[in-house]
């Protein structure tokens, strides 16, 4: 294989798979497993990545550029093979060389785990980014950690949600480099001396610690057509003296593996169950072990070009991907004034024109917050200065507004026995930006208000965007192809060209087309669902789709009991007018999230009610997909024909997975929240379906406590059947009581809870009608063609190219790297 596409060597590529699974596995290449080929063939590419890989790294030692250290506790990648060889434009080439010799890049690609290093939106944002970094020229590492198993690989039991160990390791993982000469130590607990210098200098030295080495594995990051190669910096765990044979020869078993456990647990998985002390304190553990020694990296390769850390904001940008790397602020901080020796101002100064911060959540419960006790216990010396952060801000603060009280109990970084994360990042962060442009003003007029006032130049709004490379070129290739063939390639790396699709949304050829691919996509899902759930579904049904995190603000229940409400309509006008619906619905929930693993059983106990009722002539089918993830979300959203973005209105930040349907030609059923805003300007009202309270109307209600979900009740007699079907036994025959907990979270029945905090039962009837029309709209086969063509047309604006973009342009100041390759 050689280094571009309009080069590919087919004969040497065959050659050179042939030779490494000799290597390998002393195999010939028709003895060798599906696994072993995937192998193979991935060190086959990885070969062609690390020449553009070096240089990469030499167009930045030559060029110094600027550089972006994206820290993100999640980097949801997926698959690396399939993308890297879109964007190597060598995709079709390998797949034809392959079949040369039997065998299917499909099946090989289907080989490969995703890698367990995030679970929602936010790393997969992280994901987006990266890659649009890579592809449009700027300098950037990810950094993460390399969790072992993930949050978890999701099984369905009985309806139940079982979480079981993702395991994505246990082949080895062939696009990653262990970096063992760039480990560094990481300190918790012990306490901080101090020792006078002199001249009023204090110097302070951490003693009686416990401590493991941080080891980095690097990923490569492949930018389109460009031969830039980026790294995603993830780290592992490995204890600093590993196993102590003298202890375990004197009888003391757990201290010989006292340190081996202390780093395991460290990188084992992804935000541990929080529900009680151990696993606060070992997420807090997490959170500044990848960014010390991400920041411990970051300095050391300045310091190898500069001799001057003053300059190091020049050089350097460290961008907060939400409150999980906030203590960057102060890790930086310390290692400025401990290893520089630095006064605080200077520290300071440096500290607060390097570190910026990214809001992802309106939710108050989402923004981080520790206990002091344990914060100070596990990291002393960053929290002292996470205190003189405080204590000069608290002073800012009744400069500002003398005598206001209510100023620092709202603003104090610490307050009642908290440290607030969020507080520190806005604090020191240079920028904070929302994810869309309604998710920012909320932030400005309410969660964040205060700061807003005070300080409002530091705020902008950044509205997310996603990577058309995976998300249509590699998850669509049928619609990529097409579009290509209309408009030009020009939209893999400009999705805005792709509005020169909107002209053939009247020509009634390319409404077949397009429906035609929509079907063909259908098809391939159909099989998917088969094969894993055993369930037969049509592919002339509508496929109503809602995949995403399982939070009660998201709403799936909303959509389960307007399934509920469908069925009792079907059983009660067995001749009315139906058009054939598939509900697909796709989550995880928390481990701990006792409502959220709730809502998995009852989708489940009512598709197995609905998907045996043969009464219905297969007019509903429900569909719940196992262990939801980047790779099956892909053929997932090529699939879709509605978009299910149903979160209550002032909830969601952005949401990302509205953007992917729209890319692929569903149209959305929504609420006027997050990102759906924007997309309804950029596509209008009549290809979209918007429903359901505003986020103002939303936003007085909480402020005013005046909603009563049991007027509803009392009121709706189809509610009322639907919500009595949860406690009656109707969906669970065994267990009358099993969904008890949702039909209180609705009624506030026997709860001190606010009622229907998400405003489900408000909303219904509004959702109810929507479906409606969606139904009426479908029957039209040519306007729906027309919609379907004009979302995928006006989606441009929803690239993750332009999102960066504009971070380099207003953030992050970066210059464009030319990488030259011989």
């Amino acid at each position: 294989m050689s280094k571009s596409a309009a080069v590919f060597n087919k004969k040497k590529f065959i050659n050179d798979v042939t030779e490494t699974v000799r290597h390998m596995y002393r195999k010939q290449l028709k003895e060798a497993s599906q696994q072993e080929i995937f192998q193979a063939v991935s060190y086959v590419v990885k070969d062609v990545v690390i020449d553009d890989w070096l240089a990469t790294q030499q167009a930045f030692d030559d060029q110094d550029p600027k550089i972006v250290y994206y820290m993100s506790m999640e980097f949801l990648m997926g698959r690396a093979l399939g993308n890297n060889l879109i964007n190597l434009k060598a995709y079709k080439e390998v797949k034809e060389a392959l079949e040369e010799i039997g065998l299917n890049l499909d099946v090989i690609e289907d080989q490969e785990p995703d890698p367990a290093l995030g679970n929602g939106g936010l790393g997969r944002l992280a994901a987006c980014f990266m890659e649009s970094l890579a592809t449009l020229g700027y300098a950037a590492y990810g950094c993460g950690i390399r969790y072992r198993y993930g949050m978890f690989k999701q099984q369905i039991s009985d309806g139940f949600q079982v979480e079981v160990p993702d395991n994505w390791l246990k082949n080895g993982y062939p696009f990653e480099l262990r970096r063992p000469e760039y480990s560094y130590e990481i300190k918790f607990g012990g306490y901080v001396r101090t020792e006078d210098m002199g001249n009023g200098n204090t110097r302070f030295i951490h003693e009686g610690y416990q401590s493991v080495m941080a080891i980095p594995y690097d990923m490569p990051i492949v930018g389109y057509d460009n031969h830039m190669v980026n790294t995603l910096m993830i780290w592992d765990a490995e204890p600093k003296e590993g196993f102590q044979l003298d202890s375990f020869d004197k009888g003391d078993y757990n201290k010989a593996v006292e340190q081996e456990n202390l780093a395991r647990n460290l990188v084992e998985v992804l935000y541990p169950n929080d529900n009680h002390i151990q696993g606060k304190e070992l997420r807090l553990k997490q959170q500044y072990f990848f960014v010390s020694a991400s920041l411990q990296r970051a300095i050391a390769r300045f310091k190898k070009h500069h001799e001057d850390i003053h300059q190091l904001p020049e050089k350097a940008v460290f961008q907060m991907n939400d409150t999980h790397p906030t203590v960057a602020v102060a890790e930086l901080m310390r290692i400025l004034l401990d290893e520089e020796g630095l006064s605080w101002e200077d520290a300071w100064d440096i500290t607060t024109h390097c570190v910026a911060y990214t809001n992802h959540t309106i939710m108050a419960e989402a923004l981080e917050k520790w206990p002091i006790e344990i914060f100070q216990r596990l990291l002393p010396r960053v929290y002292q200065i996470v205190e003189e952060i405080n204590r000069r801000f608290v002073l800012q603060i009744q400069e500002q507004y003398p005598g206001n009280n209510d100023k620092i109990a709202k603003m104090a970084i610490l307050y009642d026995g908290q440290v607030k994360m969020a507080h520190l990042a806005i604090v020191a962060g240079y920028s904070v930006n929302g994810v869309a442009r309604l998710h920012t003003e909320i932030l400005k007029k309410e969660q964040l208000k205060d700061f807003y006032e005070m300080m409002p130049q530091k705020f902008n709004n950044k509205t997310n965007g996603i990577t058309q490379r995976r998300f249509l070129a590699h998850a669509n290739p049928l619609l990529a192809d097409w579009v290509t063939a209309h408009v030009g390639e020009g939209w893999i790396t400009d999705l805005s060209q792709i509005r020169k699709l909107a002209p053939y949304a009247d020509d009634k050829k390319a409404q077949q087309e397009f429906l035609k691919i929509k079907h063909q996509n259908k098809v391939r899902l159909a099989k998917y669902i088969k094969e894993h759930n055993g369930i037969d579904v049509d592919p002339d049904s509508i496929f109503d789709v809602q995949v995403k995190r399982l939070h009660e603000y998201k709403r799936q229940l909303l959509n389960i009991l307007h399934v509920m409400y469908l069925y009792n309509e079907i059983k009660e006008h067995p001749d009315m007018e139906f058009v054939p619906r598939t509900f697909i619905f796709g989550a995880k929930a928390a481990a701990g999230y006792k409502n959220a693993k709730l809502t998995i059983k009852l989708i489940n106990s009512v598709a197995e009610v609905i998907n045996n009722d043969k009464s219905i002539n297969n007019k509903i089918k429900v569909v719940f997909i196992e262990d939801y993830k980047v790779s099956n979300a892909e053929w997932i959203f090529a699939a879709a024909d509605v978009s299910e973005q149903i979160s209550t209105a002032s909830k969601e930040a952005s949401g990302t997975g509205n953007m992917k349907f729209m890319l692929n030609g569903a149209l959305t059923l929504g609420t006027m929240d997050g990102a759906n805003v924007e997309m309804y300007e950029e596509v209008g009202p009549d290809n979209m379906f918007i429903f359901g309270m505003s986020s103002d109307e939303v936003i007085a209600h909480e402020h005013n406590r005046d909603y009563d979900p049991m007027q509803i009740f009392n009121t709706d007699q189809d509610i009322r059947k639907v919500l009595t079907q949860l406690v009656n036994g109707f969906y669970s025959p065994n267990d009358s009581e099993l969904f008890r907990d949702l039909y209180n979270s609705l009624l506030n029945t026997h709860s001190t809870q606010y009622a229907d905090t998400y405003f489900i039962l408000a909303d219904f009837r509004s959702y109810a009608e929507a479906q409606k029309k969606i139904m009426e709209y479908y029957k039209n086969r040519s306007a729906w063609a027309k919609s379907a063509i004009l979302n995928t047309a006006h989606s441009g604006k929803f690239s993750s190219d332009r999102t960066i973009q504009e971070y380099v342009d207003d953030i992050w100041h970066l210059p464009k790297v030319k990488v030259d390759v011989e």
